[in-house]
């Protein structure tokens, strides 16, 4: 698919789970946090809004509510986990930033960098 490179088979992102891929964007390397929520797959880069730092506490492990909500491991930000949209904590109404991604159904891609 045009403008798309391949990030992770989709079979890797389970219902309800959050993984962590590395991605090259704009001549850095970065991470992307990613998700199927309701069979739907949502992308973000793995930067909370709060202080710019990773929401993982160890490599590829995220910490969630409840409610299956994204918690950011250093200060406790909370994020829906189909909108990226922080309901609690320090950056509160703040978003992750979305990246955009297509499930082929085999594939997960990205959208690539320019």
């Amino acid at each position: 698919m045009e403008g798309f490179e391949f990030l992770c088979p989709s079979e890797g992102v389970r219902e309800g789970e959050f993984c962590e891929h590395p991605i090259h964007q704009a001549d850095n390397n970065t991470e992307v946090i990613v998700t199927r929520q309701m069979g739907r797959v949502h992308a973000w880069l793995n930067v909370c809004p709060h202080q710019g730092r990773a929401l993982n506490f160890a490599p590829k492990r995220f910490l969630s509510d409840d409610q299956g909500r994204l918690v950011c491991a250093a200060h406790g930000a909370v994020f829906e986990p189909d909108s990226g949209l922080c309901v609690g904590g320090p950056c509160r109404g703040a978003s992750l930033r979305e990246v955009a991604v297509i499930d082929t159904g085999s594939e997960i891609l990205i959208r690539s960098a320019d």
